[in-house]
């Protein structure tokens, strides 16, 4: 009996954390989109470096992309890359009505051909100075700036990001080309 009820928590609990889980995570959605002022455009549902692309309660705006680096952090403490580093640096603004965690790890990059690639969150903290892009909560109106780092092989060129305010948003395309 008692493992029948702790099953029935358990998974009263999951169905909970899944139903909201979403609720505003929505690119399209009115609400992230009210968070702007008065007369402003909606951000392009595919933007380019330089432009706003918004996802549920965050605006990123891509600053910057390098890629071919080696090595990240000092010669004491840093990271080698497996291929090459991409730095990728990003703003990311919460435009919502209350503080939300940008997740490294929920950014992702592609090539021409599809092929996927996740932030590596640990050269991630050696390319920041203040780790602002490892799960950095952000209260409504602020903003960071950070260096989202992408190990990727030393042939290979990425075309474009897709980068969530969540792990369970829709995401917002940024390309790269």
């Amino acid at each position: 009996m008692r493992k029948t009820t702790t099953l029935a928590l358990i998974a009263t609990g999951l169905v909970a954390l899944g139903c909201g889980s979403g609720a505003t995570d929505d690119a399209t959605s009115s609400k992230a989109d009210a968070g702007g002022a008065k007369g402003e455009d909606k951000p392009a549902k595919t933007a380019k470096i330089g432009q706003a692309a918004r996802d549920g309660k965050f605006e990123f705006t891509v600053k910057s992309s390098k890629c071919g680096v080696a090595k990240v952090g000092s010669s004491m403490l840093g990271d080698k890359a497996q291929g090459q580093f991409c730095l990728i640096t990003i703003n990311v603004k919460n435009i919502g009505k209350e503080p939300q965690t940008l997740d490294g790890s929920s950014q992702k990059a592609y090539t021409a051909d599809g092929t996927e690639y996740s932030s590596d969150t640990e050269a991630g903290l050696y390319a920041n100075k203040e780790a602002s892009t490892f799960f950095e909560e952000i209260n409504p109106g602020n903003q960071v700036t950070g260096v989202f780092v992408f190990d990727i092989p030393k042939n290979v060129k990425l075309t474009k990001l897709e980068l969530h305010d969540s792990m369970f948003s829709g995401g917002v395309t940024v390309s790269l080309a």
